[in-house]
Parts: C-alpha cells; structure tokens; sequence
C-alpha cells in the first residue's frame, strides 16, 4: 500500500505537521488548491523561460527538489512538458550538462485560445467575401493595434534598435503574447513565449506575416522569422541583426 503521497503533496504548504496527522480523506482542499496554484506557476516559468533546469525553476518559486520533480514528473506524462533537445540549449560549465525542461503545445493549451473556432469561422468568411488582399489588410491592422503607439528606432545604432525591440517586446507582452528579447551573436531575438492565436494563425500565416512586416518597418532593418509557434515551435522568434551587412568592396 503507497504511503508516500499525502506527506509529499502537502509538504510544500506546511513547515511543522503534527504527530497525528489527519488521514488522507480528511485532506484540506486549501492543500489541494495550493497544489494546483503552484503547477501553474511551473507551466507560467516553462512558458516564459524555457527552456529551463528543475534547479532554477525551485529558485525561482521557493520549492525544494522533491515538489519540483513532482510536478515536473507530472506535467511530463501528461504530455504537457518535455525535455528540451540539446540544440535548443547551451551547456554551461563543466561537468555533467543539467537537463532542460520546456512546454509542449499541450501545455501551451491549458492557457486557453478563446474563440478559436469563431475566429477562424470568421476569417474564412471575410476571405470568401473579400479575398486574400482582404485577410492581409485585417492581419496588417491587428498588429498596428498591438504596436501603434511603440516609436520606431531613432536610429540604427545597436541601442537603437534593442531599445527598438524591447519596447516591441512590452507591446506584445502587453497583448497576451509574453514576448521578452535576448541577444543572440550579433544581434537580438524577439521571442513571443505565448500566441493567442496560434491555432488561427495555423490556418492564416498572413497574422504572422504582418508581424515580421511590422516589426521590420519599426526598426528600419530587415528581420528575419526563425520560429513560429503556428508551426509547432516552442516560440515565436525573430532575429535583429544589430551590425549592419557589409557592402560591396
């Protein structure tokens, strides 16, 4: 008989438990629903900063190797985390490389896509009406929605344009996308952690388009899409370069 399970899922909600302590049908729901806040925060931290190690995300959230594991172990065989592939990560240091930890799409679904079937119904409908042009102007006018009231790069200085890309970052935080940048080598990713639309965005690449076009007429520079959630990626990214290409010689 397991006797295991009642100590370790309480044990992160309480510090001292008494000499006799309650038998598992008596459990308090407050446990059970501390339980529940606490995985959605490790799927929060998988969606923001994966991919990530169980030491860091313990760090991050206060909780002890056995209660990440657990969750961790959980959101695993639920199919709602995976391992990260080792090209997705860097080793860092010596020794053994830590093993990395990042959302799958069915992770990604337990934030919700609402509406999906509407709006996809509705997207079909004004290209029946008004044609592909018809769909690149609405994909065109939902994204200046989103970044309307960001400056475009004063300059193309490297400053400029990270500074450029944060505040394009913040935009689409803002809008549900959990967008943060990063540099890469000689540049800066802009990397949306989650889409609201994803699923749409499967059937109308034009939404992903008109973000690439945006992004690119607000930094002044050419941009390039390297990752799409719409396609399955565990991110939306789109790479900046910050030195400009050499000219002919």
């Amino acid at each position: 008989m397991k006797t295991e399970t009642t100590p370790r899922a309480t044990k992160e909600s309480a510090v001292h438990a008494p000499s006799s302590a309650a038998p598992v049908e008596t459990a308090s729901p407050v446990a059970v629903g501390h339980e529940g806040h606490t995985r959605a925060a490790v799927v929060k931290l998988l969606l923001e900063e994966g991919p990530i190690t169980a030491s860091e995300i313990g760090t991050r959230l206060g909780l002890s190797a056995a209660g990440v594991r657990r969750h961790l172990d959980a959101l695993l065989e639920s199919g709602e985390a995976r391992e990260a592939s080792s090209v997705a990560v860097r080793h860092r240091g010596r020794g053994r490389p830590a093993k990395y930890f990042q959302i799958t799409a069915k992770g990604r679904g337990r934030l919700g896509h609402a509406y999906d079937d509407l709006a996809g119904a509705a997207m079909r409908q004004l290209r029946e009406v008004g044609g592909d042009a018809a769909i690149t102007d609405f994909a065109r006018r939902r994204v200046q929605a989103i970044v309307g009231n960001v400056t475009p790069a004063a300059d193309q200085s490297a400053e400029g344009l990270e500074n450029a890309a944060d505040a394009i970052a913040d935009a689409f935080t803002t809008a549900g996308f959990a967008a943060s940048t990063r540099p890469v080598g000689n540049g800066v990713q802009i990397c949306q952690h989650h889409c609201p639309v994803s699923h749409v965005a499967e059937e109308f690449p034009e939404l992903c388009e008109a973000e690439q076009e945006a992004f690119a007429q607000l930094l002044g520079t050419h941009v390039q899409r390297l990752a799409t959630i719409a396609n399955g990626d565990c991110a939306c990214t789109t790479h900046v370069p910050l030195v400009p290409p050499s000219g002919p010689k």
